[in-house]
């Protein structure tokens, strides 16, 4: 499965939405979606949301990618938020204790 990443802007928060698999593959995608022309609009970034509701697949490229972006955010002073992480998404991120770095909202029904 290919990766997909769209990014959607409100007045303050940028929402990153990844699809299919978080990998190495999707580095230049997602560092585009936080330093992009979105990113930069006229209004201050305040809060990131990584919507991970439609990851099937994430490795240790992506937790690099999300430090990466959590630099970033602290450089700002905005907050992120890792959205909607599917169970064995949610898993991987507990185990690399990144539930202490961010906030992890869990998934519907869950």
């Amino acid at each position: 499965m290919n990766t997909s990443i769209s990014v959607a802007r409100t007045s303050h928060s940028l929402i990153i939405s990844v699809k299919g698999k978080f990998c190495f593959e999707a580095h230049h995608q997602f560092r585009k979606a936080y330093h992009g022309d979105e990113a930069h609009a006229n209004h201050r970034i305040t809060h990131f949301t990584v919507d991970l509701s439609e990851t099937h697949y994430l490795d240790s490229s992506a937790l690099g990618m999300l430090l990466l972006l959590r630099e970033e955010a602290l450089a700002r002073e905005a907050t992120i938020l890792l959205s909607n992480p599917r169970t064995e998404i949610r898993n991987i991120l507990e185990t690399a204790n990144f539930h202490q770095m961010f906030e992890i909202e869990s998934c519907r029904g869950e």
